[in-house]
């Protein structure tokens, strides 16, 4: 057992102890490191002005992913490097990130320049040719400038190829050797107990087994993946838990395993590393792929994570939903599988046991001929939470609606298919009189509220057009201002 967190801050070993297992990244980054250039802007993982670049082992490669500092706790990057944008010049030299950004007047009143700096720096790392623009701003949909200075910043993202076209040069690509002998030399076997002068404790247990005992023995602790959400519970709602348990040591909950029949994604898998696997399950998951959130929490959110925490707009449950995902829920040495349909009981309220968690969830392949489709329906394209969003599956064979899933988010208080639109368009003819009784059918699916982000009424109509987009489409009949891009990872 080992009690003190070992990670590297740019080139310097560091072993911490006797902190608050709630401390943030960010908050020792800045108030015990002094390094002041990572900024806190949001706080809640919004904004980017955070972003840190992590580096770690993944499946024995080093791989390097932007992160918000703000929302990590600091011992989640036991075992990892940190590089904060202190770390770019070397020798007084200054990185070429740093210097197209000069060059291009990409700096205006500045306080979010370092996060742009590290997630352009994060960018390089992984692509070695010049990426397209739209690839460029999807990777920066995760930073925001208030002084909307985006130009000047995608022509840098441009200019830091031509200022030194060979990215390959960059210290962290010539280093990696050192760097997968240094991550390995902090790894080990042992679990990792963290405590803190007020009584409060984090364990990252190595085994799965180890993790359903301590589950079992602890059904009140709070259950930390990627912290996305948690972060905020800490940062906002200045949530102390008394015990914390770490799921991300855990080696079977890393693991993505592609079978003939199916995709199974433990429950520590975040989504950029899922991102290739999903699409070869459902190209038409581009879009939610694209659009959920931004790289810095595509780096760190996890699967899983997205689903258990039972959010009415959350991005992942509708598209799961209609892939007929099963979740795998484990309780000490008892396992059982539960459809994702009947997961979700109450607004945040799931069926869970007292003790259980989420191992992994099982996605099946589509049967043959299918067309998997995800739409969002929110006030910003990117790193926003949904008005409405839905997962479609549709397959039509011969004029006819053979196999048919509609499920919807930020209509009702939980995720959940539109059974009584379903039935109608179930063994239908496939035209457009079929699609307005599948509308009229949803107002007897859900009741939404009325909110903040859209009114009942707009919320039904929106996702009654939502349907009527998917047959015009069918039809080859473009209504798309924008075509969905690749996602990244």
């Amino acid at each position: 057992m080992r009690r003190v967190v070992r990670f590297w801050l740019g080139d310097e070993l560091r072993e911490v102890a006797g902190v608050t297992p709630t401390t943030t990244l960010l908050d020792w980054l800045r108030g015990v490191e002094g390094r002041t250039g990572t900024k806190e802007g949001c706080n809640e993982g919004d904004c980017g002005a955070c972003t840190v670049l992590l580096t770690r082992l993944r499946d024995g490669r080093v791989v390097h992913e932007p992160i918000c500092a703000c929302i990590r706790l600091l011992a989640t990057v036991d075992g990892c490097r940190v590089a904060t944008v202190e770390d770019l010049a070397r020798d007084g030299e200054l990185h070429p990130v740093q210097r197209a950004m000069v060059a291009q007047h990409a700096s205006q009143c500045g306080f979010c320049t370092p996060g742009f700096v590290t997630s352009l720096w994060a960018l390089r790392l992984d692509h070695l040719e010049p990426p397209d623009e739209a690839e460029i701003e999807a990777r920066l949909a995760g930073n925001l400038c208030r002084c909307t200075g985006y130009g000047p910043i995608v022509r840098a993202a441009r200019a830091m190829y031509a200022l030194e076209p060979v990215p390959s040069a960059d210290p962290l690509l010539v280093e990696t050797e050192l760097w997968h002998t240094r991550l390995g030399a902090v790894r080990d076997a042992e679990p990792l107990v963290f405590d803190g002068p007020d009584g409060a404790r984090l364990i990252a247990p190595v085994d799965l087994d180890e993790l359903a005992a301590l589950r079992a023995r602890h059904p009140d602790a709070l259950l930390l993946a990627g912290g996305t959400d948690i972060g905020l519970r800490i940062t906002k709602e200045l949530d102390r838990p008394p015990l914390i348990l770490w799921l991300g040591r855990v080696a079977e909950l890393q693991r993505i395993e592609e079978g003939p029949e199916e995709l199974r994604i433990g429950a520590a898998v975040t989504w950029r590393e899922a991102a290739a696997a999903l699409r070869r399950l459902a190209p038409g998951l581009g879009e939610l792929l694209v659009r959920f959130a931004g790289e810095q929490i595509r780096s760190a959110a996890t699967v899983v994570g997205n689903l258990a925490n039972a959010s009415p707009v959350g991005d992942g449950p509708p598209a799961l939903l209609a892939l007929d995902a099963r979740l795998v829920l484990r309780h000490g040495d008892r396992r059982r599988e539960l459809p994702l349909a009947d997961f979700y009981r109450a607004y945040r309220r799931t069926a869970l046991e007292l003790g259980e968690f989420v191992e992994a969830v099982r996605i099946p392949r589509p049967p043959p001929g299918t067309r998997v489709i995800f739409e969002k329906v929110s006030k910003r394209r990117e790193q926003d939470i949904a008005t409405v969003s839905a997962g479609i599956a549709l397959a039509v064979e011969d004029g006819r609606v053979r196999h048919v899933r509609l499920a919807f988010g930020g209509m009702a208080a939980i995720p959940a298919r539109a059974r009584t639109a379903e039935a109608a368009l179930e063994g239908a003819a496939w035209d457009e009189a079929a699609i307005e009784r599948a509308t009229v059918a949803l107002a007897r699916d859900f009741a939404p509220i009325s909110d903040h982000r859209g009114s009942a009424a707009y919320r039904r109509t929106a996702a009654a057009n939502l349907l009527r987009r998917l047959w015009l489409e069918s039809r080859g009949v473009p209504v798309r201002l924008h075509a969905a891009e690749p996602a990244l990872g």
